[in-house]
């Protein structure tokens, strides 16, 4: 059964850090591409970074060069660092798994969210 546990939410004062972790059973992540989402209240979920199963990474431009993803195939865990954070990155962050159909590439699993709120 694939399951995507996110942990490490919390309540951070703007320009803190907080270390995001997504922990996977089921599958072996170093066969996927991995992503993490985030979604505000009232708003659309967003992506805001890739790493694929080589380690390529993207980012949204508004997380760049303040987030930082990357993987640990040995822990089957996907990590979201997060530093400079800002009040506009609260949010539910989540964890997602990436696969491909043909040359399409969508989402196919999600964890449940990690909450982020950023306040002072």
């Amino acid at each position: 059964q694939v399951q995507l546990v996110e942990s490490g939410g919390d309540s951070v004062q703007p320009g803190g850090s907080l270390r995001l972790s997504c922990t996977a059973a089921g599958f072996t992540i170093n066969d996927y591409a991995m992503g993490w989402y985030r979604q505000a209240q009232g708003k659309q979920r967003e992506s805001v970074a890739f790493i694929s199963s080589s380690y390529t990474t993207k980012y949204a431009d508004s997380v760049q060069g303040r987030f930082a993803i990357s993987r640990d195939n040995a822990k089957n865990t996907v990590y979201l660092q997060m530093n400079s954070l800002k009040f506009e990155d609260t949010a539910v962050y989540y964890c997602s798994r990436g696969t491909y159909s043909g040359n399409i590439y969508y989402e196919d699993y999600w964890g449940q969210g990690t909450q982020v709120t950023v306040s002072s």
